[in-house]
């Protein structure tokens, strides 16, 4: 583990803080907590925290000795000062003398006693912070140190290889409890420069950030060469197919399996999920092992893990290429035992429990695919990252444990209490859901005008969004390139969607262009290559929806940007008009077509939108034409006012709402009765 401090980027930090008005002491808190949380072997998603002993002025005016200790919410590698919320010391140190204190009258004393009651949570680890003398203290979830202590032997480990530099402490989860007994044994081994959390982490104390944070990295470089020296053999492999599927075809099966599925019946879930698929050569041999029962299905390497991850993963069969039936049968058999697990799991740990917990849903959130990988999987793209994170981590840790000896995390009993802690839970469930969160939606010729607007406004509306379009450089989040008249390359995009999300549930079949020329005059190339883009383009994208919708079993909504030339042609521009309305037809074949599968379809007719289709200097043009103002040409309709991309693209979301509304059309156009459907 490399030590990062450098005197110049400290000094820097100090001076840069005090222009805020901010000390020395927290300046270079915030410094070290950065080096420690860009690591990470040593903290990840909210893991770890750090704090320093300093003194500051209360509303008063009076100097005050306070916990600057990390936040709730805060990363440790971007973290700011206001990150570090300070708490008045004497008043938490005063708590060592109670016998007990809960988790909830914990929390509201360190609130109390918060100098500014706008600020963060203080870590849960606070008092364990604040019961120990040192002024500076660092904690991380080290792998390496995790890969020692998860053994049956790791306290003797540990031990041995700390010998004087570190005392242990027995696990127990974190808390007033753990603060107490932190406490006792830095009493009892002042000379410490750090503490071995049991199957839990390590914390370093030092009198200056530099020395503590130095003193984190020391000691976890020792773990690092200890386990460097271990050469046992792991994971020898497990059979698999000649032939493994890709990973385009396996996500969209699992993603539809672990839907839950609503109360009322039908297709609609009642709680979808979006994926992150991770490999690699050491996660293939994790996941390809014999005895991925035994070592999978420990728990997890630290026990903050569990609130993300659950306890375990699902391990699903090996998918063979071109047995794809057999392969989601299987994996449901599988999912199922795995919810049977789950809820037996609860019931035995939930009788003990006063009052009763309430079950969360049964869902794995991490899935191992032999011969592919592993997969995330959460409510959103970033919960699903962060699982995946976190599994490859245990990977890690278990592949280093192993290697030693046997990897051997908390008791069952332990994992339930740390899933089911108040504490952590009011964290993930404290943020609402926005009304297309979970959802994946896929907009072709996403990268500008039209396109661009429908992508932005599903992102608004919390959707998972991926953009095709043939120039994407300038397109942020999942952006493809794809000639979408090619259909290899459309297939492509799509399987590359379904292999970062985990499949789709809407499509925006959006990229077009207009050609232009008197039906009788016009030769049959141009017919030809609007008809490959304005037709047979939506058809390819459509069809690549549907194969994906159909192996998630969830339904889907196909939406087509269609056109006022398929109902109210124009004069010259029926190259344009006539792929546009066999487009619309086709809309209307996909609803009658692929409605009991769930799957709805719908168009929406705009009418003179500024975009690719029609640029500002043929709006000139046609407004010059016709003796009129570009203000007048546009705003040309019965409301007299300019429709907007905008404007089309909230008609798209409104169509992806509407669950019971297939075969529509939806003008947006500010009216033209020409163009009006029924």
């Amino acid at each position: 583990m490399q030590n990062l401090w450098s005197a110049s980027d400290a000094k820097a930090a100090v001076a840069r803080h005090a222009v805020q008005g901010i000390g020395e002491d927290l300046a270079l808190r915030v410094y070290t907590t950065r080096l420690l949380g860009g690591e990470p072997r040593l903290v990840l998603h909210g893991g770890g925290n750090t704090s320093v002993k300093t003194k500051m002025a209360d509303i008063t005016g009076q100097p005050v000795e306070v916990l600057c200790v990390k936040g709730s919410g805060w990363d440790m590698g971007t973290i700011e000062a206001p990150g570090l919320p300070a708490v008045r010391l004497a008043p938490l140190r005063d708590l060592q003398g109670l016998q007990a204190l809960s988790d909830e009258d914990m929390v509201n004393v360190q609130r109390c006693n918060l100098l500014d009651s706008k600020a963060p949570n203080p870590s849960v680890e606070t008092l364990l912070h604040a019961f120990l003398p040192h002024k500076f203290i660092d904690h991380t979830h080290s792998n390496a140190v995790l890969a020692l202590t998860d053994q049956p032997d790791g306290e003797a480990l540990a031990a041995d290889l700390y010998g004087k530099r570190a005392a242990l402490v027995p696990y127990i989860m974190p808390g007033f409890a753990l603060a107490k007994k932190a406490s006792e044994v830095s009493r009892a081994n002042p000379d410490v420069e750090g503490l071995i959390l049991l199957k839990h982490g390590i914390f370093s104390m030092g009198a200056t950030a530099e020395e503590a944070y130095g003193r984190m990295i020391d000691l976890v470089t020792l773990a690092e060469q200890r386990l460097a020296k271990a050469t046992r053999k792991i994971f020898p492999g497990a059979a698999l197919p000649e032939r493994v599927a890709p990973i385009g075809e396996v996500a969209p099966i699992l993603r539809g399996l672990l839907s839950l599925p609503a109360k009322s019946g039908g297709r609609e879930a009642a709680q979808r999920f979006v994926l992150e698929f991770r490999t690699g050569p050491q996660t293939l041999a994790y996941v390809g092992g014999k005895e991925i029962g035994r070592y999978s299905q420990q728990g997890p390497v630290t026990p903050d893990h569990a609130i993300r991850t659950k306890g375990v993963p699902l391990v699903v069969p090996a998918p063979a290429a071109g047995k794809l039936e057999a392969f989601a049968h299987d994996a449901k058999a599988a999912l199922e035992k795995y919810v049977a697990d789950y809820r037996a799991y609860f019931a035995r740990h939930n009788a003990r429990q006063l009052p009763p917990k309430k079950e969360l849903d049964p869902i794995p959130r991490v899935v191992l695919v032999p011969g592919l990988g592993l997969f995330g999987v959460g409510n959103t793209s970033k919960d699903a990252k962060i699982a995946a994170d976190l599994a490859e981590t245990t990977v890690e840790v278990v592949a280093d444990a192993e290697r030693l000896g046997t990897y051997q995390c908390i008791p069952e009993p332990d994992i339930f209490d740390i899933e089911y802690w108040s504490l952590e839970q009011a964290k993930l469930g404290a943020a609402g859901e926005k009304p297309l969160a979970r959802r994946v939606v896929v907009v072709s010729g996403g990268a500008s005008g039209i396109g661009a607007a429908t992508a932005a406004a599903f992102a608004r509306e919390g959707a998972e969004v991926a953009v095709i379009d043939r120039d994407v450089s300038k397109v942020k989040g999942l952006a493809i390139a794809c000639d979408v008249t090619d259909a290899g390359q459309v297939r492509a995009a799509f399987d590359k969607v379904a292999a970062t999300y985990g499949g789709v549930d809407i499509v925006v079949s959006n990229a077009g262009a207009a050609w232009q020329g008197k039906i009788g005059d016009v030769a049959d190339k141009t017919l030809r290559e609007s008809f490959e883009l304005n037709f047979w383009a939506h058809q390819s994208v459509a069809q690549n929806a549907v194969r994906i919708m159909r192996a998630q079993g969830l339904g889907g909504c196909l939406l087509f940007n269609a056109s006022k030339q398929a109902v109210n042609p124009g004069p010259d521009f029926g190259p344009y008009g006539l792929p546009k309305a066999a487009t619309l037809f086709l809309s209307r074949q996909y609803a009658v077509d692929h409605g009991a599968e769930g799957i709805r379809a719908n168009a929406v007719n705009a009418d003179r939108i500024r975009s690719g289709l029609l640029t500002d200097s043929m709006i000139a043009q046609r407004a010059k034409a016709r003796g009129l103002s570009e203000a007048d040409y546009m705003g040309g309709n019965l409301l007299g006012l300019e429709v907007t991309a905008d404007d089309v693209a909230q008609a798209f979301v409104a169509l992806a709402k509407a669950a019971k509304t297939s075969g529509a059309v939806i003008t947006v156009d500010g009216g033209n009765i020409a163009a009006a459907l029924r």
